[in-house]
């Protein structure tokens, strides 16, 4: 049985009156690419920020390879509450910061790019080399470990080399053309030498050669760094290309998953999605 790296058990988040995303559960095993699809506003960049911590979910559990990274049942808190007691003696309320959730192997790019713009392609990737670095305070402020800072330094050139990135090491992160700014995202979230790579919409703005060469990309880096990669695509020749399971959410439930073709074939999907000309998430 295929090892489970990320799982979300009844992942409901709630803004005031509005449920972005509604009991929602799911799993991506060891290995697999995974796309979760759905309309504009379905609720899905919402369920990627319950997992990378920059929400916290109204209800609902996450793992990272069996282990909760984020937790909340609001029965425990209330428990707590009316015993008088600390909710976290209760394991229900579980709330890593966005860092620790990347130290503990979930890297993330975004629909938006988010490069240090002004940055070299090398140092944007050297700044991610850093989250795993073993220095403190004093030894950074102080230059105390050479011998670490030249190591990453050489994993740096050697992660470039490895994504064809090497040529624009001295080049400045903005001036890459919007394909090549795609892949150094990509490249940075590899720094942090992760288990789980979320993808949010890598295709946006790309033209149909882009979007190819992406998916290849995408497969290649799975295959190369033996990686689970779930994301989030509008573009469904791409989804249906290179994903071995889908999710669809639709008003933030979940209406559908299967294989790409069971999906493709779902009356439910095809009335509530496919066909949809492809527009950015909000």
């Amino acid at each position: 049985m295929a090892e489970n790296v990320l799982r979300l058990e009844n992942i409901t988040m709630q803004f005031g009156g509005v449920v972005a995303v509604n009991d929602l559960s799911l799993h991506v095993d060891q290995g697999e690419i995974v796309a979760l699809i759905g309309p504009n506003g379905a609720g899905k960049t919402t369920a990627f920020n319950c997992v990378t911590g920059v929400y916290e979910p109204t209800n609902g559990r996450v793992s990272l390879l069996g282990e909760t990274i984020v937790e909340n049942h609001p029965q425990g808190k209330m428990k707590a509450q009316y015993l008088g007691s600390d909710p976290d003696k209760f394991k229900e309320v579980v709330t890593l910061s966005p860092d620790v959730i990347t130290h503990k192997g979930i890297a993330r790019t975004f629909q938006n790019i988010r490069l240090f713009g002004a940055l070299t392609v090398f140092d944007n990737v050297l700044i991610a080399k850093h989250m795993r670095a073993k220095q403190n305070f004093l030894s950074a402020t102080f230059r105390l470990n050479r011998a670490e800072e030249r190591r990453m330094r050489e994993e740096t050139t050697a992660l470039l080399a490895e994504q064809d990135l090497l040529q624009y090491r001295d080049e400045v992160a903005s001036s890459l053309p919007y394909g090549l700014q795609r892949r150094l995202e990509i490249a940075r979230a590899l720094a942090t030498a992760p288990k789980l790579l979320l993808l949010d919409e890598p295709a946006a703005g790309m033209n149909p050669q882009e979007t190819q060469e992406l998916t290849d990309f995408i497969r290649s880096v799975r295959d190369r760094y033996g990686l689970t990669i779930f994301m989030i695509e509008h573009h469904m020749d791409l989804v249906m290309r290179i994903s071995e399971r889908i999710y669809v959410l639709d008003f933030g439930r979940l209406i559908a998953k299967g294989t790409p073709e069971q999906v493709q074939n779902d009356p439910r999907v095809i009335e509530a999605y496919l066909g949809v000309a492809d527009d950015a998430e909000n």
